[in-house]
């Protein structure tokens, strides 16, 4: 590579966690100009190495220069003084600051000893508006959408002026029109020639839009580095899971059964409007849509985490009545939730406690003791069945990767004999082969006659996996298919009915105004 454009290189580096061996001999670089694109699976090392790079964590051996200059240990504030922005998967901002102040936290500007809030919302205005992107500064973080609160995280590395640019999954929470924002910044920035992007990703279909170069890492060990132009989908799969793939949505055959569930009529604030749906013994069920089309908030509102104001619940035939997600898992009725790290876990417990706490009610004997016998038996089978990757029981599950972190939140529900289990997003941020372990978990229980229903932003997914699709559009349900006849047009005009509906309306005012 040549050394004048050479921004980050590091050589051999080694790195273990409680004797764990994450990192192996890995070598990895990046130039001015160009976007790699480092792949591997949940547990590869990526997360660790651009942490590394980022001085979140100190390396055991192994070389690194910056701008050809070697650099030992550095500290995330060293980092940040040299150019290295990191925008991690998991979202690091204060909720209850502004969105300029968060721009600025850590350089803000001060005058006479007093925070300059005018000034760095003026500032805060100007990022956003060279990045093309529509928010007010002045806005609190907590307000926001997962989806612009990530667009927040990549204003604020790059109002930084970062040469060096880490963005660990940035696409997860984006809609497609800010992903395509996105995607214009970073072909902006290379054009520019100043700046090189690390870009960690499971999408892979959307590398072919922005990477040069691609990385493969598989279980801590550096596999391969290709020019993108040079290697094929089929060839990055192969590198990254050490086999092939052959089956992406691995979709079972199965006779569909009775009617295990059923929501009529379901309402629960601006978000959910008079929805109905069913599930029967032997399907799974997807639930697609566009950003806001109320899809989580149908999850939340069936579970008992927002209440509704009108609707009924069946279960096997008999209403029950939810007013707590308490109600829910009583009656047989989880959730996997969208945001696992906020929702889904307990991120300073073990993984043991974890998988434990909601199935405390069948793990107790007299007086509420634990019997462990059976709970590290309940453990240690949920730790095998979902192929968790971890060095032992009491490890805190905020230490595991995003895709481990998820298998712990299904586990813990699997552990209970639930008669539905409601995912949403259930693949969001995690890599090919552990989708496929997901698929063949939500496959498994739909042989066992359990009711199976999952929300999606991928479309692929949806239309690969689920044997029957409901398509949602501003809180209502408007299209249903089977898995066999949905095209991705069809749920697209599903998806977009109402807004067409009320752009057709605006346009005959203004026809009307202009008359």
């Amino acid at each position: 590579m040549d050394v004048v454009k050479l921004l980050a290189e590091m050589e051999h580096i080694d790195k273990s966690f409680f004797g764990v061996k994450v990192l192996d001999d890995v070598s990895f670089g990046v130039d001015a100009g160009e976007v790699v694109a480092l792949l591997g699976e949940n547990g590869a090392g990526k997360s660790t190495l651009v942490k590394i790079m980022s001085g979140v964590y100190t390396r055991d051996a192994g070389t690194m220069k910056i701008y050809g200059r070697a650099v030992g240990d550095i500290t995330p504030r060293e980092a940040k003084d040299i150019g290295i922005a990191i925008i991690h998967q998991e979202l690091n901002l204060c909720s209850h600051l502004t969105v300029a102040e968060n721009i600025f936290l850590g350089r803000e500007t001060v005058k006479n000893g007093v925070l300059a809030k005018r000034e760095m919302s003026a500032a805060a205005a100007e990022v956003l508006k060279r990045l093309d992107i529509d928010m007010d500064p002045d806005t609190i973080v907590g307000d926001l959408t997962v989806s612009k609160q990530q667009l927040v995280e990549i204003a604020k590395a790059l109002s930084a002026n970062a040469r060096i640019l880490i963005m660990d999954e940035p696409t997860s929470a984006l809609t497609a029109k800010e992903i395509e924002d996105l995607f214009g910044i970073i072909n902006s920035l290379k054009r520019e020639g100043r700046c090189g992007i690390v870009y960690i990703s499971h999408r892979l279909d959307e590398l072919k839009r922005i990477a040069d170069r691609v990385v493969i890492m598989r279980d801590g060990r550096f596999i391969v580095s290709k020019k993108f132009s040079e290697i094929t989908m089929d060839e990055i799969i192969s590198n990254m899971v050490g086999r092939e793939i052959k089956e992406k949505f691995p979709r079972v055959e199965h006779p569909r059964g009775k009617k295990i569930f059923e929501v009529r009529n379901l309402s629960a604030g601006k978000a959910v409007k008079n929805v109905s749906l069913e599930l029967y013994e032997g399907e799974i069920v997807g639930v697609a849509g566009l950003m806001g089309a109320g899809r989580t908030e149908l999850t939340r509102a069936i579970f008992g985490i927002d209440p509704r104001d009108d609707g009924e619940i069946f279960l096997d035939g008999r209403k029950i009545t939810i007013n707590r997600p308490s109600d829910s898992i009583s009656a047989g009725i989880v959730l996997a939730p969208e945001d696992r790290k906020k929702d889904g876990l307990c991120v300073r417990l073990s993984v043991r406690e974890n998988i434990a706490l909601p199935n405390l009610d069948s793990l107790c004997e007299g007086a509420g003791v634990v019997n462990r016998v059976m709970e590290m038996k309940m453990v240690g089978e949920t730790v095998k069945n979902l192929a968790i990757k971890l060095s032992g029981p009491e490890v805190n599950a905020g230490s595991l990767s995003g895709g481990n972190q998820q298998k712990v939140v299904v586990g813990k529900w699997l552990a209970r004999n639930s008669r539905v289990v409601i995912f949403d997003e259930p693949t969001r941020g995690i890599d090919v082969a552990a989708k496929v372990e997901i698929y063949n978990l939500m496959n498994e229980l739909k042989k066992k006659g359990i009711g199976v229903m999952f929300v999606s932003s991928e479309m692929p997914e949806i239309m690969g996996f689920a044997d029957r699709i409901l398509v949602m559009c501003e809180g209502r349900v408007t299209g249903e298919f089977t898995g066999g006849e949905a095209t991705q047009n069809k749920i697209l005009e599903c998806a977009t009915r109402f807004e067409e509906k009320k752009l057709d309306a605006r346009h005959a005012d203004e026809r009307e105004e202009a008359v």
